[in-house]
């Protein structure tokens, strides 16, 4: 079976989420990501959807754009029932938007004041990840990489190595749309189209980049996880295929690509 690498944004996607990162250790396959002035990625809707899980932006207002398309599919996607040790949301329904659900909580992170990348993404490996694909050499692959990672931030935001981030300085990413591309009971595998965004201080401007993510779960004791041969799986099915443009909800791509937005569940 051949594996393929795209082009991805090294920071940003080991900050949008550390299952992607252990997926990328385990099978070698990529995701791609664009910023927000991409004609891929921006779009009509370039703005964070005021109803997508989680809030990319600390700003309360939002002005929806006149040419806004409303997206044609949406999901309120369910919650963990119950919260495990490292502070992660856990127990998911034994659903397909159960696994989407876990999926996308998998690729969710904030990176602010004295929580850093290495934080986040050992608690989601941890969380999320396959019992049989974890490994001390893939935790000590994550670490590493996501500590380099910190290390960049530190010096882009101007404070020390090991230091938190600077005030109202955050990288946040979260799940705004999903596309299934197989399920069965036990089994469910997606793209996730995720937004991250990054602010370097109280009066530094937000930036945002998109990034597209294959993933597979796989129903396992009594939970969703993410694991490396489920996502194999997923590169087999979509092997010839073209792969889902990144654009935002209220993009008319958004639809034409056969995304599926997430509303904030109740």
């Amino acid at each position: 079976m051949s594996r393929t690498r795209g082009t991805w944004n090294t920071k940003g996607t080991w900050i949008a989420g550390v299952a992607l990162a252990a997926v990328l250790i385990l099978t070698g396959y990529a995701a791609l990501s664009g910023d927000d002035g991409d004609s891929d990625a921006a779009g009509k809707g370039g703005g964070a959807s005021p109803t997508a899980t989680g809030s990319a932006s600390p700003d309360p207002t939002y002005s929806q754009p006149e040419d806004w398309t409303e997206p044609e599919r949406w999901a309120a996607l369910p919650r963990g029932q119950r919260t495990d040790e490292r502070g992660s949301k856990v127990g998911f329904p034994h659903t397909a938007e159960g696994a989407v659900a876990m999926m996308a909580a998998a690729n969710t992170t904030r990176i602010e004041g004295d929580t850093s990348t290495a934080d986040e993404q050992l608690r989601i490996y941890n969380s999320y990840i396959g019992k049989k694909d974890r490994s001390p050499a893939a935790a000590q692959a994550i670490e590493a990489n996501a500590k380099a990672t910190d290390k960049d931030l530190a010096q882009e935001m101007g404070v020390a190595e090991g230091q938190p981030l600077p005030s109202g300085a955050y990288v946040r990413s979260h799940v705004i749309g999903y596309k299934i591309i197989k399920k069965s009971g036990d089994e469910v595998t997606v793209w996730l189209l995720a937004r991250v965004v990054q602010k370097n201080g109280e009066t530094s401007p937000e930036k945002g980049s998109y990034t597209r993510t294959l993933a597979g779960a796989q129903w396992q004791d009594g939970d969703w996880e993410m694991t490396a041969d489920a996502t194999e799986r997923a590169q087999q099915d979509v092997q010839g295929q073209a792969q889902p443009t990144m654009a935002a909800p209220g993009d008319e791509l958004f639809n034409a690509s056969g995304w599926t937005a997430i509303r904030e569940a109740s």
